[in-house]
């Protein structure tokens, strides 16, 4: 039987956060008829950039993550600011992370981090023939390193667990299945 869609009977904020609000829905399924709650969390998109040097280096980000409590290795990536559309904040994330810009950027497309308790999305983009223009301008939440790895070693670095972010998984995944393939 294909699944329909559930009828929504109603829908509150629960929390306000900084970077997500809580929402609970109220909904009816279509197949038993019963209703049940769903929380979500509601946030802004996010994005992602793969920064590649003319030398085929990603110029990566290496921080605290307290989720997890772990330092990982990451590319550069954050929520959309409200005055940004998705590419401007990857470019916006790749300078403020690292201090480089892009010579040119192309759109990866967009991954949807956990459909089941998330509604946005996050993008993915490649900057090509990125070159450092200046220092990081990172926040006080921030603590960044910035670490170049080649990019032929960046599968080695998944299939290791040295590089277990899975929306960084994603975006390489879109880049060496979608982009890198094609563009030979």
């Amino acid at each position: 039987m294909k699944p329909k869609p559930w009828t929504i009977l109603n829908s509150h904020l629960d929390k306000s956060y900084r970077v997500f609000d809580l929402r609970t829905d109220r909904a009816c399924s279509p197949r038993t008829g019963l209703a049940h709650d769903f929380f979500v969390m509601e946030s802004s998109s996010w994005v992602n950039i793969i920064p590649l040097t003319p030398q085929q280096e990603v110029v990566m980000v290496r921080q605290y993550r307290h989720g997890t409590r772990e330092i990982t290795l990451e590319i550069p990536g954050g929520l959309v600011e409200h005055q940004d559309n998705p590419e401007e904040g990857a470019l916006r994330e790749l300078s403020e992370e690292t201090g480089y810009r892009a010579g040119s950027v192309v759109s990866l497309g967009y991954v949807h981090p956990n459909p089941a308790i998330q509604n946005n999305r996050c993008y993915t983009f490649l900057a090509e023939n990125v070159y450092p223009s200046g220092g990081q301008q990172q926040d006080d939440r921030e603590d960044i390193e910035v670490v170049l790895k080649p990019l032929l070693e960046i599968p080695s670095l998944i299939r290791t667990g040295v590089i277990t972010h899975a929306l960084v998984i994603a975006a390489f995944y879109r880049y060496y299945m979608e982009y890198a393939d094609s563009s030979r």
